[in-house]
């Protein structure tokens, strides 16, 4: 999981009132990338996000909220489908109008949450900030997935170089 947002103030002022709604809160309850739940995976995209977003001079407040919002549904994806598409197509439609239920959305937030899934969907993304938060939820997902395996191999490599030391 993402390290240091909670002491982040400018971050926090962008996403706090919605982390407090009941709505993202329930995200903890959805399992997401095998060791992670939704909200902590969205978390980790919104704040890394809004850091890549601040490193390029673009609009970290916009890649803050709509990246904790980007993956706003409530079911288990693995196992529920739907007849007009994917998930990968249906699951950013389903956030956005979610997550137009608990604020407003500028067009650059909407297109964020909507294209996110560009590489899976044909949809290219209108805003640097869309391609941003598009790379950092691959880059959350492989992470999340991986990181018992790269925990353990990392404790391997650790374990070998002190025994060949002495």
């Amino acid at each position: 999981m993402t390290k240091n947002w909670q002491l982040d103030e400018e971050y926090l002022s962008y996403v706090s009132e919605l982390l407090e709604t009941p709505e993202v809160k329930k995200l903890a309850n959805y399992k997401q990338h095998i060791h992670s739940n939704r909200l902590e995976h969205s978390i980790s995209v919104s704040y890394n996000s809004y850091l890549w977003a601040k490193k390029w001079h673009v609009n970290a407040k916009a890649c803050a909220r709509a990246g904790l919002l980007h993956d706003l549904f409530y079911y288990d994806w693995h196992t529920t489908k739907f007849d007009e598409g994917s998930h990968a197509y249906m699951h950013p439609r389903i956030a956005c109008k979610n997550a137009e239920k608990i604020t407003e959305l500028s067009d650059l937030e909407r297109d964020i949450i909507i294209k996110h899934m560009w590489g899976a969907t044909v949809a290219l993304p209108k805003y640097k900030e869309s391609y941003i938060v598009t790379f950092v939820d691959k880059y959350c997902a492989i992470k999340e997935s991986m990181e018992p395996m790269t925990n353990r191999l990392k404790k391997g490599f650790k374990k070998k170089s002190t025994s060949q030391s002495i």
